[in-house]
């Protein structure tokens, strides 16, 4: 598996690692290493090169924002950088970099799906940047960035995932205090994938709807809907 992942980073993102068996604990799960005790005090797994590249992250991410958008406000910068360096993001750049083909899970985590969990996607993708910074550099990191998150940024891909609730009441108060209300319109889908849609209505008047997989995420929705209206 470590071959196939090593083939594709150089055949997709021109990358080689000099330190193979970094790479090959970034993409190891605990499981895997429960699971192979004759190898266990050789293997590593990805947690602790999770904590750093969630950090390497962070930093290349506020450089770019800071670099790129002079005249964007602190808040602002801030709600973008959230929506950037997200799980759920993570977790489907991940899935576009085909990351998940190269996980090494236990069998127990195989037959659960884990290979398609965001959370696990999220966390290997995190400690893939991890490895790459102790193995190449920040530089290297944001080489590979640039090419799978920062084009992204450019389309509008994270609008609707900021804070758009904040950002909707910020522009509402600057002409003074106003009534902002959401309220649940409809709920489809089994308990287990429920879809939710709200609406959110200014001084009595609905200004926008959207729906998600959670309360909150609708709301942020109807809000970014909010906003477009209100720039047009």
């Amino acid at each position: 598996m470590i071959e196939g992942l090593q083939e594709m980073l150089k055949r997709d993102f021109d990358i080689t690692f000099k330190d193979v068996d970094l790479l090959d604990a970034a993409f190891t799960h605990a499981s895997y290493v429960n699971e192979t005790p004759e190898r266990k005090k050789k293997l590593k797994y990805y947690e602790r090169i999770e904590f750093l590249g969630d950090a390497v992250m962070q930093l290349c991410v506020s450089e770019y924002i800071y670099e790129h958008y002079p005249e964007m406000p602190e808040g602002k910068m801030s709600r973008l950088r959230a929506a950037m360096v997200r799980a759920d993001s993570f977790s489907k750049f991940a899935i576009e970099c085909h990351f998940n083909e190269y996980i090494r899970l236990g069998k127990g985590e195989e037959k659960g799906n884990a290979r398609q969990r965001p959370s696990l996607l999220c966390d290997i993708f995190e400690s893939f940047i991890g490895a790459l910074y102790l193995d190449q550099g920040k530089d290297e990191v944001v080489r590979f960035i640039s090419k799978v998150i920062f084009p992204k940024l450019e389309l509008g891909w994270f609008d609707h995932m900021m804070d758009n609730k904040t950002e909707l009441q910020e522009v509402l108060q600057q002409n003074g205090e106003c009534k902002i209300k959401y309220n649940e319109v409809n709920v489809t889908g089994p308990d287990n994938e429920r879809v939710y849609t709200m609406n959110v209505v200014v001084n009595n008047e609905v200004m926008g709807e959207g729906t998600g997989r959670t309360k909150k995420a609708a709301e942020q929705m109807a809000a970014y809907q909010a906003l477009k209206k209100l720039r047009k």
